[in-house]
């Protein structure tokens, strides 16, 4: 679900913020942060960018014929009302 070269790219910058005292801990650091990310990431109801761009086609599609569908039920709704009108004068 995750592109893996994201993960690492942000466990890298992670790493790369250790201050240098540190350096001998880094690798370390790094696999542990990409472990971390890995998890945490893994824990969320996510979708891909794929994903998204589809259902956000689809829901415009959707949007699109309720706008049609509501169109035609106020036309039936006016042409009813004045057939009745008409029929009651």
């Amino acid at each position: 679900m995750f592109d893996p070269k994201a993960i690492d790219d942000i466990a890298s910058r992670l790493a790369g913020a250790i201050p240098p005292g540190l350096n001998t801990l880094k690798d370390d650091l790094e696999k542990t942060f990409q472990a971390v990310l890995q998890g945490a990431l893994g824990k969320l109801d996510l979708v891909t960018r794929e994903e998204f761009e589809v259902q956000k086609l689809v829901l415009a599609k959707t949007r699109s014929k309720l706008e049609d569908l509501e169109k035609r039920v106020a036309e039936i709704e006016a042409k009813s009302a004045s057939e009745t009108n008409a029929a009651s004068n």
